[in-house]
């Protein structure tokens, strides 16, 4: 029988499983499996990357944007350390991958050896699986258990190699069963529950559906459900895109990076149809008697962040269609009719200022060249910060937009990692990195892997000179002098000249938008870094209309309360407006951080 090298074995496991490049970057305990990625190296292309942080936020990226498992790998010692990252955002996302982790040869493993640790005990936590096989004749097999154990437990699955059992020679006759992997396909509904929540959905006064990234794939039936049942959409930040930004009844993420209106309108709703949503900050949210009915197809969810009414053990698009179908059509009411009005007046606000000629330059006039010169079927990868605030009030999802950011881990440094992700799976579509200046610093090196392979990136720089985010909660919530988030002017125009990229320096609208078209016409990667204004966004959580120093700093005076738009569709607002309720969630709750990186997710 033909023989094999254990790590050359491993890759072909990986080749059976259609996995066609891995990101990672070389180290000595690693020696035996870059043999194996050279011998490959014709039907399995290695992006080394360099950082491996940078390999496993890119691999978690991968299943977010395509569905399909990334891979990458970290030599012993700092490699495999500089891996968690990646690994716990995707824990944190429910996000298959595979990480392929090195270890000193099995003779050196125990006796304090150069660079080793203990990683089996290390990584246990930060995956759903983890393995090391005991004797080279192991390794596909153990390969071929992790990719489908990723899949299966919707997490990162890591394998360990010992360096000595890369080399040696076992038989070539370890064979996957890739055709018997299915698509997830969940149960339907039952009657019972499509009964119940019909009957709750027309008893309801004034009904909304609060949606998440488990009801991805879902969108026409969520519009034709907000259009059938007049109910207004609010969402997880993970649920943008799910249903374009310009739908009429989409309000937008509720939380502190969402616009206004999702935020007024949860507080007075007395039915949520609660879609595939997990957010941690939702106990947060909606009146504490709000009936609610939820969708999911784990158990653990029910009841986790509120009181659920009706329990729906199912796919989500099976559920909402056998509702849809079973409901009886509704009028608007007077929460709906008083929340369009209040999306109206806030997107007419943010409008008025697309061609403002303050300076710095305002966020508003950049997404607006943004949201016109971005293709239809652009990639976002979007970093951790301030930017997530811009990315859900003002990027105008539609088409066959896609995007990706590090939800739950709330990972700073994860969009440029991303954008190597979707330059890879998506050659001919348009990469867009859009950062802050405090993300992009974490992981500005992985501008010499673009320009190493050519990859047609457009990185966007938002340079105000602060951690915008943690600004914003050292002023607005625990109102401590600032420390330690204001960071030096930075040319990163010249930093990514001297990675090989080109680089622009824009600090108007009109100059952005002549980079972006120079961009769309070259061939490769560019930077534009936008010198960009330092003012702090809306406060939704303050959101003090009634006070006249909070108006005159968001310039704020052609906004309007919700109580006027309550007051103007009769909706009665003291039934549950849900603000003392929240205050005493909050202290029930001590385990949810509001003030925590992670409250924009």
């Amino acid at each position: 029988m033909a023989k094999i090298n254990g790590s050359d074995a491993m890759f072909k496991v990986l080749y059976d499983w259609h996995i066609d490049h891995i990101y990672g970057f070389p180290g000595g305990s690693f020696d035996s499996s870059m043999n194996a990625i050279h011998n490959w190296k014709d039907r399995i292309k290695f992006i080394e990357v360099r950082h491996e942080e940078a390999g496993a936020l890119a691999a978690s990226a991968e299943y977010k944007l395509t569905g399909k498992v990334g891979v990458c790998f970290g030599s012993a010692g700092p490699g495999a350390a500089h891996l968690f990252n990646g690994l716990y955002d995707a824990k944190f996302d429910k996000t298959p991958m595979v990480a392929i982790v090195a270890n000193v040869p099995e003779g050196r493993q125990d006796i304090d050896f150069f660079q080793a640790f203990d990683e089996d005990k290390w990584f246990l936590n930060a995956s759903v699986f983890c393995r090391q096989p005991k004797t080279a004749a192991q390794i596909p097999v153990v390969m071929d258990e992790c990719i489908r154990q990723a899949y299966a437990r919707k997490g990162p699955a890591v394998m360990i190699i010992s360096k000595d059992l890369g080399w040696e020679k076992i038989d070539d006759n370890f064979r996957v069963n890739y055709d018997a992997r299915v698509e997830d396909n969940y149960a339907a509904p039952t009657k019972s529950s499509v009964e119940e929540a019909v009957k709750l959905l027309k008893e309801a006064k004034n009904p909304v559906m609060y949606y998440g990234n488990g009801a991805k794939g879902c969108g026409e039936e969520i519009k034709e459900f907000a259009e059938k049942f007049k109910t207004p959409l609010l969402t997880s930040y993970l649920g943008k895109g799910i249903v374009e930004d310009e739908f009429p009844a989409y309000m937008g993420t509720i939380g502190r990076i969402g616009p206004k209106p999702a935020n007024e309108i949860q507080g007075h709703t007395d039915l949520v149809v609660w879609v595939g949503n997990n957010s941690p900050f939702s106990v947060l949210w909606f009146p504490k008697d709000a009936k609610v009915i939820q969708i999911d197809v784990d158990p653990a969810k029910f009841g986790k962040r509120h009181k659920v009414d009706v329990s729906m053990l199912a796919d989500a698009k099976k559920s909402l269609r056998a509702i849809i179908d079973a409901g009886e059509a509704r009028d608007e009411s007077p929460l709906y009719k008083a929340a369009i009005a209040d999306r109206q007046n806030w997107d007419e606000w943010l409008d008025s200022f697309k061609d403002s000629k303050e300076s710095p330059v305002l966020q508003e006039p950049i997404w607006d060249v943004i949201n016109k010169e971005a293709a239809d079927n652009a990639v976002f990868a979007i970093d951790v910060g301030n930017v997530n605030m811009d990315h859900t009030r003002l990027l105008k999802m539609h088409g066959d937009q896609k995007w990706t950011t590090s939800g739950l881990h709330a990972t700073m440094g994860y969009g440029a990692p991303a954008a190597l992700t979707a330059a890879t799976v998506y050659p001919d579509r348009e990469v867009w990195q859009l950062a802050g200046d405090g993300g992009f610093a974490m992981m500005c090196e992985e501008l010499l892997t673009m320009a190493r392979y050519n990859m047609h990136v457009l990185n966007v720089v938002f340079t105000n000179e602060t951690l915008g985010y943690i600004q914003a909660e050292q002023e607005d919530e625990s109102h401590q002098p600032l420390s330690g988030v204001i960071i030096p002017d930075n040319d990163w125009a010249k930093v990514a000249e001297g990675m090989n990229v080109k680089g622009v320096t824009v600090r108007t609208k009109e100059e952005f938008e002549a980079a972006v078209k120079e961009w769309k016409k070259m061939d490769g990667p560019m930077l534009i870094d936008i010198k960009y204004t330092h003012d702090m966004h809306y406060s939704t959580e303050l959101n003090t209309l009634d006070d006249p120093a909070f108006v005159a700093k968001y310039q704020a005076e052609p906004l309007k309360p919700f109580s006027y738009f309550a007051e103007k569709f009769g909706l009665d607002t003291d039934s549950a407006t849900g603000a003392s309720a929240h205050e005493e969630e909050v202290e029930e709750e001590p385990e949810e951080d509001a003030t925590s990186g992670a409250s924009a997710h």
